[in-house]
């Protein structure tokens, strides 16, 4: 009887006439699959990505273009798969692709030009004034290309991320710098392949800044290979370090040991078995010689698969905190002040698997000279066992991960429970509340009785919050209908207020008139065409408003058909700033847990947002100069100057309808009243607008979360 494959290949893709590139998709039943692959019985090297969900994979490789057969088998030898290589195949497949790929774009648009047509008819008849002409042929290009994926490399599929990194990673010129600070590595060692560890110290030694120290301690290994090739080092560079502790003691007190060793004024952490970039400890004193006060230095990241090829980029943002307490975002390459690693008193010995995390987590909480690089200075192996191959590979590390933020909320006086994410094992953290103070929703409104019935009858079935207020802002409705509906929830609810603003549409300032009247403590803005979803949506909205360092926080928000209106608003993405993740999948986890977990963004969109009265009176609340677009964004960055974090909440998710009663930018002179309103922010923020500090600079800003071509 054969044995059960541990995976299967659906699908199989054969790119290139003169250098074929072969890529196999399938499910996997196991977390970690080890297949062979034979081209003519020659075995291949190859590269293996996540496919969406958990269970999916890729696998990708090169051949010889005179290849006959390429097999496939799983660890235990089992044959997976056959597939035949000839040339015709690889020509028809070429002409195939390139027929694919426009229609693709005949797709992408057909379906912009599709939503066009009903738009002009609803609201033109097809006459479309001349003057908005330009507006709406910019706004089809745009819609095109953001449907248009190929238009981007997509950074989690390996070739198109190393076609990235050929046309855009360059060394920079190496200039003199005045403060040449000694840099101590702490690298602690464990029972690690010879290979891998000259690898790593091979990293340090070759860099362009030369004033560092390795500190080698090695954990009581049991493998002669690494004691010999520790044996190798001690004589290979008078830098390097090492120490031989006398039993096992596990990370945290073996990189302790390190830190003891060390006697430069700063610390880099690295792992036994990954690599630096040769430029990375330039790059880290380059930033020091700018603010010589920064205590925490970190940059992006990627990994190294088996065959040592690059993958799986993490573009990280500038520091956020709230970020940091649903998932240890920081990792490497991180340079920290030592005497700050001191006063925080080391690596937690008993929170192994998350000592880094942990150590994160409470420096931060000690200095604000924080620092991020932009570049990717660190390279984190992919080997069997390793978190960086998948985290249920230690499954002990989540719940260590769990524990350090549980420390770090009692540290800082603050009650909350923290639960774990099923989906990105990623955390969630939900503040108590002892006392729930007044809070005042806000809701203008003109007629569309229907639209507006549903957001309250939304709001008052699906808020488990006790005290809070209902304030309708009356602008200029004229039906009876809605009069009607005033009068009915009036009589339904003692917490129900409605409030004239008889003037001119201005989002600003109708809700600035109606903060200065308000009584709560907390203001939550609310669209009129939106309905609550989530039960206990204001609890967990309120919750995170009331932390000190929080600005304003708002929800995950979807279009009538379940795909995502609002998942975050991104700095200069298509213009002065647009939402992330529209019209995406219900179901759609975002990059690194972005629809899961909670995130600090540039901002949140005012058709739901919460915000501490105070604060939004020390920002002066919303532009009146803004009318109508870009107010709220006007409004996050004011708070961000304020030194305050916007955070995005995706636990809570309401509709959106959007424009029900505004209605669209479809007349000349709003289009004109909107550009006049663009150029105000460009002229006001451009700088901040161009480098949000929670959006990578490395991603287009043409479409979230992509690099472009």
């Amino acid at each position: 009887m054969a044995s059960e494959k541990n995976f299967k290949i659906k699908k199989v893709y054969l790119f290139g006439i003169k250098n074929p590139t072969i890529t196999f998709e399938g499910t996997k039943n196991v977390d970690i699959i080890e297949p062979k692959i034979y081209e003519d019985g020659v075995e291949l090297e190859y590269s293996i990505n996540p496919v969406g969900e958990k269970d999916k994979f890729s696998i990708c490789c090169i051949l010889n273009k005179n290849t006959s057969t390429v097999k496939v088998f799983d660890k235990k030898n089992n044959l997976v798969y056959t597939y035949r290589n000839y040339l015709l195949k690889r020509i028809t497949t070429k002409i195939s692709r390139i027929f694919i790929r426009a229609l693709k774009m005949l797709r992408a648009i057909f379906i912009t030009l599709g939503k066009g047509i009903a738009f002009f008819w609803t609201k033109y008849h097809f006459l479309v004034p001349p003057k908005l002409w330009k507006k709406y042929w910019t706004d089809f290009k745009t819609r095109v290309r953001h449907r248009d994926t190929d238009s981007f490399y997509n950074p989690y599929n390996i070739d198109e991320y190393n076609k990235w990194i050929n046309k855009y990673e360059k060394e920079e010129e190496i200039t003199d710098l005045k403060y040449k600070p000694l840099i101590s590595l702490l690298i602690p060692v464990y029972n690690i392949g010879r290979k891998y560890l000259f690898e790593c110290v091979d990293s340090i030694l070759n860099q362009t800044y030369s004033n560092f120290e390795i500190c080698l301690v090695d954990d009581c290994s049991t493998n002669e290979e690494t004691k010999e090739a520790l044996k190798e080092l001690e004589t290979k560079d008078e830098r390097i370090k090492i120490k031989y502790r006398k039993e096992n003691g596990h990370i945290s007190k073996t990189t302790n040991d390190a830190l003891k060793m060390a006697t430069g004024e700063f610390v880099g952490l690295i792992d036994n078995d990954d690599t630096i970039a040769k430029n990375a400890l330039y790059e880290v004193v380059k930033v020091l010689n700018d603010n010589k006060k920064l205590d925490f230095i970190y940059s992006d990241e990627d990994k190294l698969n088996k065959h040592g090829k690059r993958c799986e980029p993490n573009f990280k943002p500038n520091f956020s905190p709230d970020t940091l307490l649903s998932l240890n975002y920081i990792c490497h390459f991180t340079v920290i002040r030592k005497s700050l690693v001191e006063k925080v008193g080391g690596f937690e010995v008993g929170l192994e698997g998350a000592q880094d995390y942990d150590l994160f987590l409470k420096c931060t909480e000690n200095t604000k000279n924080i620092c991020h690089i932009p570049k990717i200075l660190y390279h984190w192996r992919m080997v069997e066992g390793s978190t960086s191959m998948a985290i249920d590979n230690k499954n002990y590390a989540v719940e260590k991960g769990r524990t350090a933020i549980k420390n770090a909320l009692k540290r800082r006086h603050i009650e909350a429970d923290v639960n774990v994410d099923e989906k990105t094992t990623y955390y969630i953290v939900d503040y108590k509340i002892k006392k729930e103070p007044l809070v005042s929703i806000i809701i203008p409104t003109k007629d569309y009785a229907d639209v507006t019935r549903t957001c309250l009858e939304s709001l008052y079935k699906k808020t488990t919050y006790k005290n809070f207020e209902v304030i309708l802002v009356n602008n200029n409705s004229e039906r009876q209908e809605t009069f009607d509906l005033f009068e009915e929830y009036k009589e339904k609810y003692k917490n129900f207020k409605v409030i004239d603003a008889n003037y001119e549409f201005n989002y600003s300032k109708i809700n600035n008139d109606a903060v200065k009247k308000v009584e709560g403590e907390y203001v939550c803005l609310l669209n009129n065409d939106t309905e609550v979803i989530t039960s206990g949506w204001l609890t967990k909205l309120v919750s995170y408003a009331m932390q000190e360092h929080v600005g304003c926080v708002g929800p995950k928000l979807f279009y009538p058909d379940g795909t995502i209106q609002h998942g975050g608003i991104i700095l200069g993405l298509g213009g002065v700033a647009s939402h992330a993740y529209i019209e995406s999948p219900k179901n759609d986890m975002g990059d690194y847990g972005r629809l899961r977990v909670p995130y600090d963004y540039a901002g949140v969109t005012a058709a739901c947002l919460v915000v501490k009265k105070s604060k939004y009176l020390e920002v002066n609340g919303l532009e009146e100069d803004l009318k109508v677009a870009y107010n709220d964004v006007d409004f996050d960055i004011k708070l961000l100057t304020k030194g305050y974090h916007n955070v995005f909440l995706p636990t809570v998710e309401l509709y959106h309808f959007e424009s029900k009663t505004r209605g669209y930018d479809n007349t000349p002179e709003k289009y004109k009243r909107f550009k006049i309103e663009a150029d105000y922010m460009y002229e006001k923020w451009g700088n901040i607008i161009n480098n949000d500090p929670y959006y990578n600079p490395n991603y287009s800003k043409n479409a979230w979360f992509k690099l472009d071509k």
